[in-house]
């Protein structure tokens, strides 16, 4: 009946509600006598009024035309469409009386104005009527999900059209915040209180909610999802009204509310003469360019009137995406875009990219930052991390870059993985180039995980969702700070707009997110029960595994407590020390050997000797001690403080890093088959204890 009554003209449909309404009132006419006379055998008196009717019918018909309610959508039968209903009612009843006095057409004086009454009911009940056939008939064939909207507004009104005239969802009601909505009808829909949605959820009135409030703020968005979460129905939400244009129509840009929404974050304003000044005209180098962060930063970046785009990335599959979502974009604006392939470890590619483009700013996103992936994988971990950071580094310096900004991570902070221990290396590489060459600002900007990107936790958790479950977490304690990945775009590409020099700049995460209450969340969110002991009928289940080897059970910012303001209330300057210019080459050099032999317990022990806070998980210290062969051509490029220049006449070198007396210090002993004059004093050098941190 639903297909049908849709397939039908409007203008037919129009007829049609005309029709019904002049039947109505000589129904209402015929029974207001009845009343009248008290009796239900009237006819005769209803044909003697035969004036009275035509002159209602044509009234009647005029006001139609008037009020467009021959037009209105029975779909779209609101509190407003019932206002004028009663206002046509209304006046009909009036020009009723008037004709009936006036002309002595000899009816009862109080026929019209029971007329109208009677009028008013039946017109109201036939269109409820009307409405509720439809969508029964509807409901019973494509069997639609019952959906409540929250926020009775313009998104709303938009939402309940597109709903109505959908084969998946029935919209059954609304809820709203505002005083002044709740009681009303609106599309045929009652308004109620948010507080009425759980006995509504609970009596299986409504199996799904989704928000129609395209204009709310974070901090509002974050409150109300916290409330319907505990409702264990799937959620979804309305977009910004840009979104609806850009994907199309409102049904096709619904959803799903994921964690990020539960953040109650705001935005970022990058409207401010610093950013503008730093970007404008600009020729830009971004590496990682098709990661998480780094294909955010070039969206971002792509805004801010550059001159020119270099996405950078090892990926071609990665690469490929990011460049074809700007292209179009950036040929608008005028902005030239170059897609370039290749490692951040090859210094020649660099070398031409940069003298072929001019870069003025590098944004430096490329890292392997898996935590079991680079555990299980050390010396790529170190190469691209540690290795693959300076060759950028000082290709920029080469190349006389004006500005580069490295993106850190928390893990880099008294690291129990391999991972942090790089990404900590690599800022300290980053502020030895800095203390080097003042032609080049370079900062580092450090901060948490970020909820969507391809390493969170969230993408793992929707497949378990979607699979049924189990949900896995390592502990049930473990905690890490979180942001959404536009805010740390945004105040990557800010906090480098501040820097002078070698600064490491600490985002404020806000308050650190406990993951297995971010599982609940998720599960809740998306129509599931929690399967607990308390609660055994759940749908899905909880598993704790145990902590991974390197994982912590929470996320440090700060090595010292101390940091500065700047001029961003999000963005902290921390205090820390640095390595010494001879420390950093020496650890440099010592990575490179241990990688060149491809010993991973060299690599961990030189980490752990220059990285402050590195533990080794799972080493005691006799695997401290690494013993390798090495020749004396390679030993002779170690550059380190008081070091001889001379090593001649030595061969068959072996080099010894032994624990010596404690965790913070190590002895390097050199064995040699021939002692001549020239290796004494490396030798006795090399015996001295020297600080592991």
């Amino acid at each position: 009946m639903n297909e049908i009554a849709a397939r039908l003209p409007r203008n037919l449909k129009g007829f049609i509600l005309l029709y019904s309404d002049m039947v109505l009132t000589a129904i209402a006419l015929y029974a207001a006598f009845a009343l009248r006379l008290d009796n239900p055998f009237v006819l005769d008196r209803l044909l003697d009024s035969w004036v009275l009717l035509s002159i209602l019918w044509l009234t009647g018909i005029t006001l139609t035309g008037f009020f467009r309610l021959h037009m209105t959508k029975l779909s779209g039968y609101d509190t407003t469409a019932m206002a004028r209903t009663a206002l046509w009612v209304a006046m009909l009843t009036a020009v009723g009386t008037i004709a009936n006095i006036a002309l002595g057409l000899g009816a009862p004086r109080t026929v019209p104005v029971l007329t109208g009454f009677i009028l008013a009911i039946l017109i109201f009940m036939f269109r409820a009527s009307a409405i509720y056939v439809l969508h029964r008939s509807a409901d019973q064939k494509l069997n639609r999900v019952p959906v409540a909207i929250y926020g009775a507004g313009a998104g709303g009104l938009q939402l309940i059209a597109a709903l109505n005239s959908s084969r998946r969802y029935r919209p059954v009601l609304f809820v709203d915040d505002s005083a002044t909505m709740q009681g009303l009808t609106i599309s045929g829909l009652p308004v109620y209180r948010p507080t009425d949605l759980a006995k509504h959820r609970a009596s299986g009135r409504i199996e799904k909610v989704i928000l129609a409030i395209p204009s709310i703020s974070n901090a509002k968005k974050s409150m109300i999802m916290e409330q319907l979460a505990e409702l264990d129905c799937e959620v979804q939400e309305l977009p910004s009204y840009v979104e609806m244009i850009r994907s199309g129509g409102v049904l096709s840009s619904l959803r799903t509310v994921t964690p990020e929404d539960l953040l109650g974050r705001e935005g970022v304003d990058l409207a401010i003469p610093e950013v503008g000044n730093a970007y404008a005209g600009a020729s830009v180098f971004v590496s990682g360019a098709g990661g998480s962060i780094g294909s955010e930063l070039c969206r971002i970046v792509s805004d801010l009137r550059p001159r020119r785009m270099v996405l950078f990335e090892l990926s071609e599959f990665a690469l490929y995406g990011i460049e074809s979502e700007l292209r179009a974009k950036t040929e608008a604006a005028g902005i030239e875009l170059i897609a370039a392939l290749g490692s951040i470890s090859d210094r020649d590619r660099l070398d031409g990219l940069f003298k072929q483009y001019e870069i003025d700013v590098v944004i430096h996103a490329a890292a392997y930052k898996h935590v079991p992936l680079v555990e299980a994988n050390v010396p790529e971990g170190v190469s691209n991390n540690v290795f693959g950071t300076q060759t950028l580094a000082q290709a920029a310096i080469e190349a006389k870059v004006k500005r580069f900004t490295m993106v850190s991570t928390d893990k880099a902070v008294r690291p129990t993985n391999v991972m942090g221990a790089t990404k900590r290396l690599g800022e300290l590489v980053v502020q030895d180039c800095a203390a080097r060459h003042r032609e080049t600002v370079f900062s580092m900007v450090r901060f948490g995980n970020v909820l969507g990107s391809s390493g969170s936790v969230i993408p793992l958790f929707k497949r378990q969702i979607e699979k049924g479950g189990p949900v896995t977490l390592t502990h049930d304690d473990i905690t890490r700070y979180f942001m959404t990945i536009p805010e740390a775009a945004r105040l990557v590409l800010l906090a480098g707009c501040y820097a002078s020099g070698g600064e490491v700049f600490v985002l404020d995460m806000g308050q650190p997110v406990r993951i297995r209450d971010l599982a609940e969340r998720m599960i809740q969110l998306s129509g599931h029960t929690v399967q607990s002991e308390d609660a055994p009928e759940g749908d899905i289940a909880i598993e704790v595994t145990g902590l991974r080897p390197g994982e912590k059970l929470y996320e440090e910012l700060l090595i010292d407590a101390d940091t500065l303001p700047t001029p961003h209330p999000k963005i902290m300057r921390a205090r820390e020390s640095r390595l010494r210019p001879q420390q950093v080459e020496h650890a440099m050099a010592s990575l490179r050997l241990a990688l060149t032999h491809g010993d991973e317990n060299a690599i961990r022990t030189v980490l752990h000797r220059f990285v402050e806070g590195f533990q080794i998980a799972d080493h005691d210290e006799a695997r401290l001690a690494t013993q390798q062969s090495f020749n004396s051509e390679s030993i002779s490029k170690i550059e380190t403080q008081n070091s001889p220049p001379s090593f001649a006449g030595a061969k068959d070198l072996r080099v010894s890093l032994m624990p010596a007396g404690g965790d913070k210090h190590v002895v390097v002993r050199l064995e040699k088959d021939t002692a001549e004059d020239g290796n004494k004093g490396r030798e006795q050098w090399l015996n001295q204890p020297r600080a592991a941190s």
